[in-house]
């Protein structure tokens, strides 16, 4: 059974400006394998994408919001894909999830594509 596990948002209020990394830990399959991804839902939203990652880390693509603020990679040996955001907006004000599915390459950015979700982590900025 896949598991992904999200840490590292919480209760904190974050600062504009501030940066925080997100982790997902992966367990269940051969992580390695399988491309992982970034998505969000702030509130009274839809749920979005916000990055993906290849199974090797070969390649990555952003939304347009995020991008030159946040970076998605992962460390395969420790079956771990996490976000780093600095710059942050209060706009960026959501409950962040990882997800993953059964794809090695295609990075799709449609929540439908994703079999597998995480539990999800809070991230709050003010101005």
């Amino acid at each position: 059974q896949v598991q992904l596990v999200e840490s590292g948002g919480g209760g904190r209020l974050l600062q504009a400006g501030g940066s925080l990394r997100l982790s997902c830990a992966a367990s269940g399959r051969t992580f390695h394998d399988y491309i992982m991804a970034w998505f969000r839902q702030g509130p009274g939203k839809e749920r979005e994408f916000v990055a993906g990652i290849t199974s090797g880390g070969e390649r990555t693509t952003y939304t347009e919001s995020v991008k030159g603020r946040f970076t998605i990679s992962r460390d395969n040996a420790k079956a771990t894909v996490y976000l780093q955001m600095d710059s942050l907006k209060p706009e960026d004000t959501a409950v962040y999830y990882c997800a993953s599915n059964n794809a090695r390459w295609m990075l799709h950015r449609e929540v439908n594509e994703y079999l597998y979700w995480g539990q999800g982590t809070q991230v709050t900025v003010s101005s």
